[in-house]
């Protein structure tokens, strides 16, 4: 599996997901949640920032499936999924994961027929704080 590429102003949100929480980073001074992460606010041009836990919940926006060639650690689980979800306590945010049956599950555990558009999927974090996503039981 691929290690992230961490830098100063995005790593505390890999350290957060090893402790099973998702977190984004907000603005000090105007509130305003942003991601990726980064130094200065791009809507008050603040340079203080904190980390806000949010629920880990929100909605497949867009997703693709990949098929081979691939990277060879992940060809063998080829074709699975790569989600875009948008956050719902702040639908400006996306993040891009694999929607999996279940915490830790291969990439190709959620079939491609299954997934949808809109779908309401949670949080799950993968060991060493990979955050993956799982629909939401209705």
């Amino acid at each position: 599996m691929l290690s992230p590429v961490t830098d100063a102003d995005g790593a505390p949100f890999w350290e957060y997901a090893r402790r099973g929480e998702l977190r984004v980073q907000a603005c000090a001074s105007c509130g305003e949640l942003r991601f990726p992460p980064r130094p200065c606010c791009p809507h008050c041009q603040s340079f203080a920032s904190e980390w806000r836990r949010v629920s880990g919940q929100g909605r497949i926006w867009s997703y693709v499936v990949p098929h081979p060639p691939l990277l060879p650690d992940y060809a063998e689980q080829a074709p699975y999924n790569v989600v875009v979800v948008e956050l719902a306590e702040a639908p400006r945010i996306r993040l891009v994961g694999n929607l999996v049956a279940q915490a830790g599950a291969r990439l190709d555990s959620v079939p491609p027929e299954r997934i949808r558009i809109g779908a309401r999927v949670q949080v799950v974090f993968h060991e060493g704080g990979l955050p993956q996503w799982v629909l939401e039981r209705s």
